[in-house]
């Protein structure tokens, strides 16, 4: 007989049934004073009276394959690092898991098999209801997730938030495909109208528009976070249009960036460093730098601080000059002048000098979206709420 699971189980399915009423009663508890060990010396500096704790298994779950060249791999690479720069970490992880009740099993089994005992289910979708369902059912377990915005008292107190403000990286990305296009037409080939989606587009646009205020860019959006077949369609189909500059924000940037480099148009990346695909072509990209903030929470792990406690924020949010995220180096195409005007904003970024989202600002159907005499600062809540594309983008948030 073949030694595989029933048809119709996995292998933490089965497993699960067989250990769930051991392997979670197993887990050492994340949580700030813990109960020490009967034969524990009563000393005030001791790991255990301390909070610190051995080891934590922390469950990072993905979407899409660790080695997508994009978002999956950016946190892949977070993940590592956890586990590399903090002692007594225990990395356990699931790649290709969609956004269906697919993650509420692979949660509950990395919980209950595997004694996970903090999450990072990374993809948007996973949100609502997956997490939020299974942080009420596993009031002890902290749930991490990117981009979702917690709401205190609405909520539970487990769950927690961080992203960053990558739409700086994007914005400088804009300002040196404003230098670099010819055609003073960009494209952006994008997954779905979300609000972190919205805000690279509209960053990315800002930055060019800063260059050459004339300049537009045409988004396309394909509805799913990889739809490899519609992101050549798109952009093919922009190169068609005498779009010169082409970026996006989808899963696994790769397709965009080989499809770009073969109809000979530039390209900037998006979540990691796409130079690899596109040689020639390859501006620069904005990319995400989780490993200090996970290193950062993995060291909060081991001491035991925890969301349920206050020691850890519900809602983390930092940009360039937290290191949330980065610029891939310069491509050979990027001209001085392109370099220095990009330099000199991200340096303003850094230093908070420079506000993207200023007055007066208008969306594509003419609706003052910034009122005039105000600036939206990147922790403005109403960037996370964001509807709407600017003047300048062709497009429309219906698809």
């Amino acid at each position: 007989m073949p030694n595989h699971p029933p048809l119709g189980f996995s292998r933490r399915q089965v497993i699960r049934g067989l250990l769930a009423t051991t392997a979670f009663g197993a887990v050492t508890k994340l949580s700030a004073g813990c109960t020490p060990a009967p034969d524990a010396e009563p000393d005030a500096a001791s790991e255990v009276d301390s909070g610190a704790v051995s080891e934590v298994v922390v469950g990072f779950i993905y979407v899409g394959p660790k080695d997508d060249f994009g978002y999956n791999q950016a946190h892949a690479e977070g993940a590592a690092a956890m586990a590399a720069n903090v002692s007594g970490i225990k990395i356990v992880e699931e790649a290709s898991v969609p956004e269906t009740s697919a993650v509420a099993e692979s949660m509950r089994s990395m919980i209950e098999i595997d004694g996970a005992t903090a999450l990072f289910p990374t993809s948007f979708g996973y949100f609502d209801p997956y997490i939020l369902e299974l942080a009420t059912e596993f009031p002890e377990v902290q749930f991490f997730h990117a981009g979702g915005l917690y709401q205190e008292g609405t909520h539970p107190d487990n769950v927690g938030s961080y992203f960053g403000y990558i739409d700086e990286a994007e914005y400088v990305a804009g300002i040196v495909a404003g230098y670099t296009s010819k055609s003073g037409k960009l494209g952006f080939v994008a997954a779905k109208p979300i609000p972190q989606v919205l805000r690279n587009i509209n960053a990315f646009t800002l930055g060019a528009k800063s260059v050459n205020p004339d300049i537009t860019t045409q988004v396309i959006f394909t509805g799913e976070w990889a739809e490899p077949v519609k992101e050549a369609e798109a952009t093919n189909s922009m190169a068609d249009q005498g779009i010169d500059v082409v970026t996006c924000h989808v899963d696994s940037p790769k397709v965009v960036m080989e499809t770009a480099e073969k109809r000979g148009i530039f390209c900037t990346g998006y979540h990691a460093n796409q130079a690899p695909l596109a040689p020639k072509g390859y501006l620069t990209g904005a990319e995400w730098d989780w490993v200090s903030i996970y290193t950062s929470l993995g060291e909060q792990f081991m001491e035991g601080k925890t969301l349920m406690a206050g020691d850890i924020p519900h809602i983390l949010r930092g940009g360039l000059a937290d290191k949330f995220c980065k610029l891939s180096d310069y491509g050979p195409a990027v001209s001085d002048e392109a370099k220095a005007a990009a330099d000199a904003a991200k340096e303003q970024l850094i230093a908070g000098d420079l506000i993207i989202y200023t007055g007066g600002l208008k969306s594509n159907t003419g609706d003052v979206v910034v009122p005039e005499g105000e600036g939206y600062k990147q922790d403005n809540i109403e960037l996370e709420k964001m509807d709407y594309l600017i003047e300048g983008v062709l497009g429309n948030i219906e698809g």
